[in-house]
């Protein structure tokens, strides 16, 4: 159906009006948010979360969980003990040695798609990219499933992170909430406005939508609207996203870096209500100097991560909060001519942890040089299939995607019932 010449003209105005202002600019957060810190207290108490710890590029679980020392595979690096008896890990990871009685370890990963653009989306969405279909990032579901309404903050909040996929055919409702990786705020996300000026603009913002809308019912227009309407209840949240004034209490715990610093804050968010954060931590495309890096690396995510899990435990949190670990691929058993390990993704390794996982544990295995798995095979669909078991969503649940049915679990996908309590 073709639209009058007139109507051009106010259609386009509009758009142009509502992108122009400052407060617009936060069209991009069009997630359900949460309306008030009463709330949002209430729901922290009583939902399940996710918190996603994204390392970029693919750690090696030669130089993390899956050892091979003494093989020509091994590397330098020595095993450690944990806090579980005859659990060992790499010697890089003596914070997550300690916590290893709240993880579990999943050493037997097998996945599809072995470059990064390709297995940043499979890891995201749990599906291969089609050219006709665009499916979402586990965020988005979990904000669809687990998010709430009229809130104050988004439900999917990415700090930066390399994931793109954002929701899909889910629809921009449930599009993330991108942050950097210094986790400040984007500088279109608070208004510079005097607050009576911000009102008495958004007043005439809404007497012309509502005219408008009066004759016509565009979805478009609709979605613009709460869009709006999400950013401007965004000014009542924002010093939740600060934690400045207690990162002299929480350095020590969390270690002075922008990760610890990001993990610090994905833990008061999730405190706060919101049921998705994703955290970034880039640099494991180690095709070079694959030891040296992962020695710079994991010291400061590792006292990260451990530190959140505890903060997490301390607040009674864990229980319902799901931690998960990972990078879109492995790292090759062999060592190339630059020291460096290249993709991999026959057998390699995640991590979960908290929200009904089993802890202290180490699920699957890899023959001796770690080219293969050998026993307790996970694909992607498994995985996540796995992961929306854990936080009280059926991984059977379909969408649609025009008539085609879509489970956000692949088809043919099983919960790995060993992992859960």
């Amino acid at each position: 159906m073709f639209c009058p010449t007139h109507e051009h003209f106010s259609r386009r105005s509009l758009l142009k009006g509502l992108f122009a202002t400052t407060a617009g600019g936060a069209l991009m957060n069009w997630g359900s948010l949460f309306a008030s810190p009463a709330r949002a207290d209430e729901v922290a108490k009583n939902q399940k979360r996710c918190i996603l710890l994204w390392m970029n590029g693919g750690a090696s679980q030669f130089e993390t969980f899956d050892m091979k020392v003494g093989t020509a595979t091994g590397g330098p690096f020595r095993p450690i003990s944990t806090n579980v008896p005859g659990t060992q890990v790499c010697e890089l990871l003596p914070r997550m040695a300690q916590q290893m009685d709240k993880l579990c370890v999943i050493r037997s990963m097998r996945t599809s798609q072995i470059d990064h653009p390709q297995g940043i989306h499979l890891m995201h969405t749990a599906y291969s990219e089609t050219a006709n279909v665009r499916f979402p990032e586990f965020g988005a579901v979990i904000a669809k499933y687990l998010g709430r309404d009229g809130a104050a903050l988004p439900n999917f909040i990415k700090i930066g992170s390399n994931g793109d996929s954002g929701s899909g055919f889910l629809g921009p409702r449930f599009q993330p909430f991108n942050m950097g990786h210094d986790g400040r705020l984007p500088t279109f996300a608070q208004s510079p406005l005097n607050p009576e000026v911000e009102a008495r603009r958004n007043g005439l913002r809404q007497f012309v939508e509502d005219t408008y809308a009066a004759k016509h019912a565009v979805e478009t227009a609709k979605m613009h609207r709460a869009a709006y309407d999400s950013a401007r209840r965004l000014q009542s949240a924002l010093a939740t996203f600060k934690i400045d004034e207690q990162w002299q209490k929480y350095e020590p715990l969390y270690g002075d870096s922008l990760f610890g610093r990001n993990c610090l804050l994905a833990r008061q968010l999730v405190e706060a209500g919101v049921p998705f954060v994703e955290i970034g931590h880039s640099g494991y495309d180690t095709h070079a100097d694959n030891f040296t890096g992962h020695k710079g690396l994991l010291a400061p995510m590792e006292q990260g991560w451990a530190a959140l899990l505890t903060d997490l435990q301390e607040r009674g949190l864990l229980q319902d909060t799901l931690v998960v670990w990972m990078g879109e691929i492995g790292r090759t058993p062999n060592i190339n001519n630059r020291a460096g390990r290249d993709h991999y993704v026959r057998a390699w390794s995640t991590a979960l942890a908290g929200c009904g996982v089993k802890g202290g544990l180490v699920y699957g295995q890899t023959d001796e040089e770690g080219r293969d798995v050998t026993d307790g095979k996970v694909t992607e669909g498994d995985f996540f299939a796995t992961i929306y078991q854990a936080l009280g969503i059926d991984p059977l649940t379909e969408h649609y995607a025009g008539s085609r049915p879509i489970p956000i679990a692949p088809f043919g996908s099983n919960v790995v019932q060993d992992l859960l309590v």
